[in-house]
């Protein structure tokens, strides 16, 4: 017998409790998945950058340096295939109540490469989608920014947020990231400050008007848009993936993804 979620939630509080405590001896550096990125990786050079060429894969390959990133350690995983589509091969994503994402680690200097482009197809979306309203902050399809930072700059708060999901996931996050998010609800240019830390901005860039299995094309500026969320200038880029989200209104979602690149303005 399954047990309820709340005993799970209280049962996982007390062993978070404990992993607090054994980390909280550990260099705070430590808790950031981007210091390692910088660290390891030569950043990219050229007119453009490809940070995800679905097109030149495969359908129902894998796909080489992609990987998943947990949002809770409770909520089902969505998951992401290669799939044909129109045109060429793009990245599925499926989301049945769950949530997840997909994404591969990267170094870019937003001032050399600031402009993101992207093309996506949303094919179904739960009822109400918005980030303003924790019920429904949900999206079929987001595209993921991660950037490195300075760790001096982030408040106790945020830096105990870095702890907590280390200790309930065993993962890392990096210093900031930027979510770039469809809504049918919420109007373009909403942004919404996730509610455990500022260091995740969700920015809407798409309002569907109850279009659904159009392919959009969305051009965006990263380092104007990281300068207005955050107040500050961005650091590297370390990460570019996709989320396609349903775990809060416990509905289903799928979209497709096509090829995610940077260049200069």
């Amino acid at each position: 017998m399954a047990l309820p979620t709340r005993v799970l939630r209280d049962a996982a509080a007390l062993a978070c409790g404990v992993a607090l405590a054994a980390c909280a001896a550990a260099p705070a550096d430590e808790l950031l998945a981007s210091t390692s990125i910088v660290a390891e990786l030569e950043r990219e050079t050229g007119a453009l950058v490809e940070a995800a060429r679905f097109s030149g894969g495969h359908a129902g390959e894998p796909l080489s340096g992609w990987r998943r990133f947990v949002v809770s350690p409770f909520a089902r995983k969505s998951e992401y295939h290669l799939v044909e589509s129109n045109p060429g091969v793009a990245l599925e994503g499926r989301a049945d109540g769950s949530a997840s994402g997909f994404y591969r680690r990267i170094r870019i200097e937003p001032a050399r490469h600031p402009v993101i482009e992207w093309r996506w197809c949303v094919l179904q979306a739960p009822a109400e989608v918005d980030p303003r309203v924790p019920a429904r902050d949900d999206s079929p399809a987001r595209v993921i920014v991660a950037f490195h930072g300075d760790l001096k700059r982030l408040a106790f708060g945020e830096k105990l947020a870095l702890r907590l999901y280390r200790a309930l996931t065993g993962e890392k996050m990096p210093y900031a990231i930027i979510m770039y998010s469809w809504s049918n609800t919420a109007p373009v240019g909403t942004v919404v400050e996730n509610d455990e830390t500022r260091k995740i901005q969700t920015i809407v860039v798409e309002n569907s008007g109850g279009r659904i299995g159009e392919w959009s094309e969305l051009r965006r500026n990263v380092l104007e848009d990281y300068r207005k969320v955050f107040g500050e200038e961005p650091w590297d880029i370390v990460g570019v993936g996709v989320m396609t989200d349903a775990r809060n209104t416990r509905e289903k979602a799928r979209a497709q993804y096509g090829d995610i690149s940077f260049r200069a303005r």
